[in-house]
């Protein structure tokens, strides 16, 4: 039937008699780092990569922020009888919670779109984005190191945008575009390259490692797929796509489904498995739990397009927040029942200037929150979100914020122009 997703199968020996299939597997593409790679133009790029910096120089004070302000009221009463503007009285305006790190990259201006740690080995962690761009951290990520396939060709491999990866206890996966699927089991020192078939429905959107040999791939169409011997064998979770599910329930209620392109343009997912998707257009969002049969559609409460959403504390029944067109947040009011069509939400106070937000993150166990964005933005938060204030760490940056995550206390904000922030 149309719109229903197929079982993922695997083909040994490249001849097989299930046209269905959706993955198939060659013989293994063994991928081993290569050299460092040179920058563009013949300059190398040291293999101990660059410690990070901080954004400016009144970063290592240690001033509390009381004792900055005395200084500058007393600084400004002094210098009026001058008519002159004191510096000191902005010191509290440039000390910047993030700082820059340099990275090694080997091309011009790359978006970074991911970065993750192995919990395993948190000192092994890797960044990627597109252009072909891939780097790796064994301290930390005090100093990083530009990387390549060696079995991808360098003019091919450049055409790459690798978008989203993870790993668990050594093992880990890399999707991007054009659709290609990577798989490591050594920490990243070799890679195998997992064909994936034309007839996979939509192109490969995230990929969680699960454990050893286990994994869980989902797709801009809306297919969520398992696998539990590093991707031989793959099997569908959700019974149709979500085109599928919408031409069956457009008479609902929900609004704009009747537009809906045949892709999502974000999808995320929770500690227990649950999913949230937001349509390519950003007139509503999905939501999918482990154990139902489809996607349930949502209307969004307001007439602006959705730009992002994501989990308050990792767990959709916890929480959601959605950012909208203009710059604004909201979070939904109760625990998420997925059962409506109208989940409730209530808007938060936040004055983004109209940038557009592309990310939040709500920090586990406190009431610290963060947003990123467009030309640069950053906003905190100390209530839970309830408000927020302008972060000028990335100010002066050509850049805009596409993702931010944190592994324990520290947090890294990744974007364009190569621009990689953290807070260690």
């Amino acid at each position: 039937a149309m719109g229903r997703v197929a079982p993922m199968l695997l083909v040994l020996g490249g001849a097989s008699s299930a046209s269905a299939a959706l993955l198939t597997h060659s013989a293994p593409l063994t991928a081993r780092f290569a050299a460092p790679i040179p920058q563009r133009g013949g300059s190398p790029v040291a293999s101990e990569g660059l410690q990070s910096k901080p954004i400016c120089a009144e970063q290592g004070n240690d001033f509390g922020r009381r004792q900055v302000m005395q200084t500058a009221l007393s600084a400004t009463a002094a210098a009026a009888l001058f008519n002159v503007l004191p510096e000191s009285a902005y010191a509290a305006d440039v000390f910047p919670k993030w700082q820059q790190v340099d990275l090694p990259i080997a091309t011009e201006s790359p978006i970074l779109f991911d970065i993750d740690f192995d919990p395993g080995n948190p000192n092994n962690g890797f960044i990627v984005g597109n252009k072909g761009t891939f780097l790796q951290t064994t301290d930390g990520g005090k100093k990083w190191e530009a990387k390549s396939f060696a079995n991808l060709d360098p003019e091919e491999e450049i055409n790459y945008r690798f978008t989203k990866m993870s790993f668990k206890d050594g093992e880990g996966w890399i999707i991007g575009k054009p659709a290609i699927l990577l798989h490591t089991k050594d920490s990243g020192n070799s890679w195998e390259r997992v064909p994936l078939s034309p007839k996979l429905p939509g192109d490969p959107y995230g990929i969680v490692a699960l454990g050893p040999g286990k994994a869980e791939l989902s797709t801009s169409a809306g297919a969520i797929y398992t696998t539990e011997n590093s991707g031989r064998n793959w099997k569908a979770q959700v019974r149709e796509t979500i085109d599928a599910t919408l031409n069956r329930v457009s008479s609902s209620g929900v609004q704009g489904a009747s537009y809906f392109s045949g892709s999502v343009n974000q999808i995320v997912r929770d500690a227990d498995g649950a999913y949230l998707a937001v349509s390519s257009r950003g007139n509503f969002y999905l939501t999918y739990k482990p154990g139902d049969e489809f996607w349930v559609p949502h209307n969004r409460e307001t007439s602006r397009r959705i730009t992002s959403m994501g989990f308050v504390k990792d767990r959709l029944q916890d929480g959601l927040w959605m950012t909208t067109a203009g710059g604004e947040i909201s979070k939904t009011t109760d625990n998420v029942d997925t059962q409506l069509i109208n989940i409730p939400f209530e808007r938060l106070q936040i004055k983004s200037g109209g940038y557009g937000l592309l990310d939040v993150a709500f920090i586990p166990g406190t009431n610290e929150a963060w947003a990123v964005g467009g030309g640069g933005t950053i906003f905190s938060s100390t209530n839970n979100g309830k408000s927020w204030q302008k972060d000028k760490s990335a100010d002066n940056l050509p850049t805009n914020l596409y993702k931010i995550k944190f592994f324990g206390n520290r947090g890294y904000i990744l974007g364009s122009n190569g621009v990689l922030l953290t807070n260690a």
